[in-house]
C-alpha cells in the first residue's frame, strides 16, 4: 500500500482537474451529442455581471409617421418613446466531486499524515493509481455539467427558479401568451415566435413535399424582421419525415454497380434556414416531432466574465476526511428579437 502526503493528494487532484478541463472534454462525451449546447457556447457573449438582472432595448413600433399638409395647416409632432426593456436574471449554477480518504485505501492509496507536516516516499503507481481513480470522477462531472446546462438551456424555466430559463421559455408553442423578460407577448405581436403546432402543425407527405414546402414559406417570415442566423435543432422523427420527403424528391447519379455504393443520405440544408440537425435532447423531451429553429444572433447565451466554467478548490474540512473539486457558471440567457425564431410541430399522414 502507498502512502501520499495531504500536499500531494492537493496537487494531483489540482493538476487532474485543470489536465482534464484544458483538454476541451466537457462537450464531447460518451453519452450523446449536445449540439445546442455547443451552438450556444460557440457563439456566446460575457457581461461585466449587476445587480441581478441583464437588461436588453428593445423597439416593437415606431411611433412618428408622415402627414400632408397645405397652406398654413397646423402640423403634428411627436415624441417618440418607443424603447421597451426586456430583463433577464442571472443565475449560478454549481457541479462538484467529492472523493474521501476510504476510497483512496480501496485503491491502495494511504495519507502519510493529513496535516501535511510528514512525508514518506511513494512508488509512481501511487501517482497513477490516484490520477485514475480522479479521473473517473472528473469524467462524471463533465458530463453531469455538460448535461445538466443542456437540459436547463432546452428547459422552459420551471423546473427550478434557480435555474436559466431555456429555449422554451422564449420559443413557445403558444407566443401570444406569457412574457418573455417581463415583456407581455399578448400585448406586443412583435415580441413573438412563429409557431406551427397543434392543430397547426405540419402533416409530412413526400409525394407533395409539403414539410418542405412550409419551411420554405417560413424562411420568408423568419427574414421578413432582419437576418436570423439561424440554427435547425431535430427530434429524430421530424429530421426522418424531411429526409423522406428530400429522398422522394432527390436527384440521383446512375454509376452501376461496380465499386463502393452509398445508401447514406448527407445533411440536409436549406437556404436561409441552415442545416437540419439532430438533437438527442428532443428524443429525451418527447418532442421527436418537433424543429426548432433558433436564431442565435437574437438568443444569445451570456456568461459573467471570470464566471463561465470557474474551476474552485476548497480546502478539506477539519471534520471531514475529503477532497472537493467544483466547477460553477455564472450568467443568462438573453432574447433580443424572438419573431426571427420559430417551433415546428410534424406528423405523418392520417
Amino acid at each position: 500500500m502507498g502512502a501520499l502526503s495531504e500536499d500531494v493528494i492537493e496537487n494531483i487532484a489540482n493538476a487532474a482537474i485543470d489536465f482534464h478541463m484544458d483538454r476541451g472534454q466537457v462537450h464531447n462525451q460518451h453519452i450523446q451529442d449536445k449540439p445546442l449546447l455547443d451552438e450556444l457556447r460557440r457563439r456566446q457573449k460575457t457581461f461585466p455581471g449587476g445587480k441581478g438582472e441583464i437588461t436588453v432595448r428593445t423597439v416593437f413600433d415606431t411611433e412618428s409617421g408622415i402627414e400632408g399638409f397645405e397652406g398654413d395647416d397646423t402640423l403634428s409632432f411627436t415624441n417618440p418613446t418607443p424603447i421597451k426593456t426586456a430583463r433577464y436574471p442571472w443565475k449560478m449554477i454549481h457541479c462538484g466531486i467529492t472523493m474521501t480518504t476510504q476510497e483512496l485505501l480501496h485503491d491502495g492509496i494511504s495519507v502519510a499524515d493529513t496535516n501535511g507536516r510528514q512525508t514518506r516516499n511513494h512508488s509512481q503507481r501511487d501517482v497513477i493509481a490516484l490520477a485514475n481513480a480522479l479521473e473517473v470522477k472528473l469524467e462524471d462531472m463533465s458530463e453531469g455539467y455538460a448535461a445538466g446546462m443542456n437540459e436547463m438551456l432546452w428547459a422552459d424555466g420551471t423546473q427550478d427558479s434557480k435555474e436559466v430559463p431555456g429555449i422554451k421559455y422564449m420559443i413557445a408553442d403558444d407566443p401570444s401568451t406569457g412574457s418573455v423578460g417581463g415583456i407581455d407577448r399578448s400585448e406586443q405581436p412583435m415580441w413573438r415566435n412563429k409557431a406551427l403546432v397543434d392543430d397547426d402543425k405540419v402533416v409530412s407527405d413526400p409525394d407533395k413535399s409539403k414539410l418542405i414546402k412550409e419551411l420554405r414559406s417560413l424562411r420568408r417570415q423568419l427574414h421578413r424582421y432582419g437576418r436570423p442566423e439561424l440554427i435547425c435543432m431535430c427530434g429524430s422523427r421530424a429530421l426522418e419525415r424531411l429526409e423522406a420527403e428530400v429522398d422522394a424528391k432527390g436527384i440521383y447519379t446512375q454509376s452501376g454497380f461496380s465499386g463502393r455504393q452509398e445508401v447514406g443520405m448527407g445533411e440536409i440544408s436549406l437556404n436561409g434556414l441552415g442545416t437540419f440537425r439532430y438533437d438527442p435532447t428532443l428524443d429525451d423531451m418527447n418532442d421527436e416531432d418537433r424543429i426548432y429553429l433558433i436564431d442565435t444572433r437574437a438568443i444569445r447565451l451570456m456568461p459573467i466574465e471570470g464566471e463561465d466554467m470557474k474551476r474552485h478548490y476548497p480546502s478539506r474540512p477539519h471534520d471531514k476526511m475529503v477532497i472537493y473539486r467544483s466547477i460553477t457558471w455564472a450568467g443568462g440567457l438573453v432574447a433580443r428579437q424572438l419573431n426571427t425564431s420559430a417551433v415546428v410541430e410534424t406528423a405523418d399522414p392520417a
